[in-house]
């Protein structure tokens, strides 16, 4: 009998960044970080496990899916099989409205949205921690997805302790991200080879020695719903992440010459007096965080920018959960 469950996860914008790894194969950062699911916008994937062994499928927009993006999910699922004592193959499903590839999380919101789907599909039962840290070995950002709203993600030593968990849920603070999308095509480089090149840069070293104090103050603006606070860490945290990038060997340029625009932008919006708050992830479109009474002015501002193709928005979302069978 097939083994079937269906779970959604949204995407989050890091507030203070990971950007490399202690371990590549278990993905341990090199830093603690700190972020905000995307209520907005999501992933929704069906696991359907059967009996007979043989290669996974994946469908992603109904379209199926082979090479390397396949061979990671069934990588990933194999964990999940391991944990289970299964050996039947998987069928899995992905209907998602986020850009891949571009800096919008996607592969967040897919390994969170997966690792929910697929152990609840064998009935592993996990906690809200250990599903985080099981999300982890598919994509690091993923494990920040898992729990709802602002997320806190601890480094950690071993695979047990490298978990993410809530600091406050979504409805804490009307923050929104009004995303300003320059490029949707797919980086010629991905996050994991990103994540390897870090230690190459000068930068590398004293970024993630400071970071902690950096989710420390994060975390403290989150709490207080102090904007000004949470505005200078993470546009001081986006450009260092950006400049271990740039200085790393080879050096890797995400930006477009529109990121530069918007980003010029936004810093003189707020000398103007409207809250606003730039940071990008590893990809040209920068999100622009805002209160709630700012948005529509944001949003209005972002789609006249020369370069912008389309702006996004959303509030703080939810994490990972599994929804009723249809």
């Amino acid at each position: 009998m097939a083994r079937r469950a269906t779970a959604l996860a949204h995407p989050n914008i890091a507030f203070v960044k990971y950007w490399g790894n202690r371990d590549e194969r278990l993905r341990l950062p090199a830093n603690p970080s700190f972020s905000m699911n995307l209520g907005g916008l999501r992933t929704i994937t069906t696991v359907t496990f059967q009996e007979e062994e043989g290669p996974d499928l994946l469908f992603v927009n109904g379209v199926p899916v082979e090479g390397p993006a396949r061979e990671r999910v069934s990588a990933f699922l194999d964990h999940v099989r391991g944990m289970a004592g299964f050996r039947g193959r998987a069928v899995v499903e992905s209907i998602t409205d986020i850009p891949p590839g571009v800096g919008l999380a996607s592969s967040a919101a897919t390994f969170a949205a997966l690792a929910a789907a697929a152990s609840a599909a064998l009935d592993l039962r996990l906690s809200e921690r250990d599903l985080s840290t099981l999300a982890r070995l598919g994509s690091g950002s993923a494990c920040r997805s898992v729990p709802p709203g602002f997320v806190e993600w601890v480094a950690g030593e071993r695979h047990e302790d490298s978990y993410a968990y809530s600091v406050a849920p979504p409805e804490h603070w009307d923050l929104w991200d009004v995303i300003a999308v320059v490029s949707e095509q797919h980086k010629a480089v991905g996050s994991s080879e990103g994540h390897r090149r870090a230690a190459t840069s000068p930068l590398h070293g004293p970024r993630v020695a400071t970071a902690p104090e950096r989710v420390a103050r994060c975390r403290e603006a989150v709490l207080r719903r102090d904007f000004e606070a949470l505005a200078e860490i993470v546009e001081t945290d986006a450009i260092w992440m950006h400049a271990v990038m740039m200085t790393s060997r080879p050096p890797l340029f995400y930006w477009e010459p529109a990121t530069l625009i918007v980003l010029q932008a936004a810093c003189r919006w707020r000398e103007e007096g409207l809250p606003v708050a730039f940071t990008l992830d590893a990809g040209p479109n920068v999100h622009l965080l805002c209160p709630a009474e700012a948005v529509e002015e944001v949003a209005r501002r972002a789609q006249r920018v020369p370069g912008v193709l389309r702006v996004l928005r959303s509030g703080p979302g939810g994490g990972a959960r599994i929804l009723p069978p249809e």
